[in-house]
């Protein structure tokens, strides 16, 4: 998956190159359009700094996404020197790393994004509170600040504030596509470009101004096609420039040449060339995935991006601390033995590279050797580093525009969002947004653009009307009948399998270490999974939780339902709060394996299953909308 890769630019254009040689201590802010080298111009930045003796650890690098963060790591990484070590982290990263400086309390790791980054921005503008380390930083790099809504524009807004020191701040109004952080709409309409306002008003007559406009991305004039729309995109503020923008820009996209239908041999073969990048964007998550099962049903393998925040431990770290036994502590000796006893003699510089990638997640007070207990711990609370639980990549991949903000591909299909949101409630920040995530996933592509259309039974709105929506409350998409009492599908979310207690230990009879082996051997990403009701398990209304289900692959069970997807199912199957649902669906399939990963639970459970002390075990996550089957007696539930 291409992140930034753009078209090879042989040297800085003069514009650039102001900005790469502004000096240490000025306050730089650079509005860089789709595809104009922006990262290629930071990481020259952050070199000339560093030539200019600014010490490493004086710079502090921070980004908005993950991707982002993956690319600016990547880049300096591999331009080396002083530049390899400069701090890079996402606003959530930074965040706790202050709370954890700050306050010495390694609890803020189970606290919500938002619960940490306002916490941080107390500790930051309170003199007495600030960590230490702030008063170090003399240049701080921030990248894709139209995304600075909220409390982490609130956060970086204080730091700024509060410590004298040079920055060089880079973004794009036109690609503020995360507005939707803000839950009210009209206070989303006020964030739009809001940070952009604060640095001018607050460093007037301080403040040096750029502007990046070269593409070096699009090599094509179909993948620039979207470039002159960026003027009207960028500075739509009204509730009809947010429509007239958007309109603009589907009349653009309807003139591109429609792929084709993968169901004929020869679109299909070109659907999955493994010599082009090729991305699949979607306006809504629930469109990707029927998209997904669409590919799925006609044998195209592909990748379905996952949300920036839905990070998944690799399989690997639960097979090595299984190796390891009763270790409290290993070793760099003792982690590379168990990494060949899993992987084999092989690629041992890959073992390197996981021990470096564990010791600074859970490196011992010496960082001599991995804490297991504090390994336990970051995987439980998710808080790995990008790179350990960062996506596989893959040839093909589907993603919603907004899943697909800072990559880009050799080609991009995009499935037509629809006309615009024409009711009355739709506030003018909400018109906006949708023109600018199409904007967004319009300018994605490096060499070809198309158009791709679905079957009617594989779109949200079949003939118009919403049979696959948003479940109200909820982060999950239903499928509907025509009846407003039919049920005929729900989508899977993270947490979605039991992760307290390996499989087999409750609700189904099954040996838990044969089952964590046929995980690891059997069970692979894309592989069909259905979910099988127990009956054994029974509803229970007063706590709103649906009946038991196990996770079955290929007939087999290895896995059982969460309380998250109980009582997600309970919600859905409600008519009205006060009833209580009944006809439960037999089995819900049609559900995908994202990925087998290392979960984090019980201790004694893990010791208990014969799976060793540490509390690691695997667990499959489930991805796609289902299908419900129900039993005869409630085949019109």
């Amino acid at each position: 998956m291409a992140q930034g890769m753009t078209a090879s630019i042989a040297g800085p254009t003069v514009v650039q190159q102001q900005v790469i040689e502004q000096p240490v201590d000025r306050k730089t802010l650079v509005t860089a359009g789709a595809g104009t080298g922006k990262t290629f111009t930071l990481v020259r930045r952050i070199e000339h700094l560093l030539a200019e003796r600014l010490d490493s650890g004086a710079l502090l690098v921070l980004t908005f996404s993950r991707a982002a963060f993956a690319e600016l790591r990547g880049r300096l990484h591999a331009a080396g020197g002083g530049a390899a070590h400069v701090r890079v982290a996402t606003f959530d990263a930074w965040a706790l790393q202050l709370l954890r400086e700050g306050t010495g309390d390694e609890a803020w790791t189970g606290r919500t994004f938002d619960e940490r980054i306002t916490a941080a921005t107390g500790l930051v503008e309170d003199e007495s509170t600030a960590p230490e380390s702030l008063e170090d930083v003399l240049h701080v790099v921030i990248d894709e600040v139209q995304d600075l809504v909220g409390v982490r524009r609130q956060l970086v807004q204080t730091f700024l504030d509060a410590y004298e020191c040079g920055f060089t701040v880079v973004g794009d109004p036109a690609q503020a596509i995360y507005g939707f952080q803000v839950p009210d709409p009209q206070e989303r309409a006020a964030e739009t470009a809001r940070f952009f306002s604060w640095l001018r008003t607050r460093f007037e007559g301080e403040l040096t101004e750029f502007t990046l406009d070269d593409d070096f991305r699009a090599v094509t004039d179909e993948a620039r096609c979207a470039r002159p729309h960026e003027a009207a995109v960028r500075s739509a503020a009204t509730s009809a420039q947010g429509r007239d923008a958007y309109e603009e820009l589907r009349l653009e996209l309807a003139a591109r040449m429609d792929f084709g239908d993968p169901q004929v041999a020869y679109v299909r073969r070109a659907l999955e060339s493994p010599d082009l990048e090729t991305a699949v964007l979607c306006a809504t998550n629930g469109q990707a995935l029927l998209v997904s099962r669409w590919l799925a049903d006609l044998g195209v393998h592909h990748v379905v991006r996952r949300g920036a925040r839905e990070l998944a431990a690799p399989s690997w770290i639960a097979l090595v601390a299984r190796a390891l036994g009763g270790a409290r502590t290993a070793t760099q000796g003792d982690f590379l033995r168990a990494w060949a006893a899993v992987h084999g003699p092989a690629a041992p510089e890959d073992g390197e590279r996981a021990w470096r990638q564990l010791l600074r997640v859970a490196g011992d007070r010496g960082r001599r050797g991995v804490d297991l207990s504090r390994l336990h711990r970051a995987v439980a609370f998710g808080d790995l580093p990008d790179e350990l639980g960062a996506q596989a990549p893959g040839a093909l991949v589907v993603s919603t525009f907004h899943r697909a903000k800072g990559l880009e591909f050799d080609r991009v299909l995009i499935v037509d969002p629809g006309q615009p949101d024409d009711r009355p409630e739709t506030v003018a920040a909400e018109r906006c947004d949708a023109a600018r995530a199409l904007y967004v996933a319009m300018t994605r592509a490096r060499e070809e653009l198309y158009r791709l259309t679905p079957p009617e039974e594989y779109l949200t709105r079949p003939g118009g009307f919403a049979l696959v929506r948003k479940v109200k409350g909820s982060e999950r998409w239903g499928r509907y009948g025509y009846k407003a009492y039919q049920r005929s599908g729900l989508s899977a979310l993270e947490g979605d399998v039991h992760r307290a207690h390996p499989a087999g230990l409750e609700q189904i009879d099954c040996d838990p270490q044969e089952t964590q082996d046929y995980l690891a051997g059997r069970v692979g990403p894309g592989d069909e999974i259905v979910w099988s009701r127990l009956d054994d398990t029974p509803v229970d209304h007063d706590d709103r939780t649906a009946p038991g289900y196990a996770l079955l692959h290929e007939g087999r069970a290895i896995g059982v339902a969460s309380e998250t997807f109980r009582r997600g199912l309970y919600g859905f199957m409600q008519q009205r709060y006060t009833s209580r649902p009944s006809g439960w669906p037999r089995t819900i399939s049609g559900l995908r394996v994202d990925v087998v990963e290392t979960v984090a639970g019980e201790h004694a459970a893990a010791s208990r299953a014969g799976l060793g002390p540490r509390g690691l075990w695997l667990a499959p996550r489930p991805t796609g909308i289902g299908r419900f089957a129900y039993d005869r007696e409630d085949k019109d539930a």
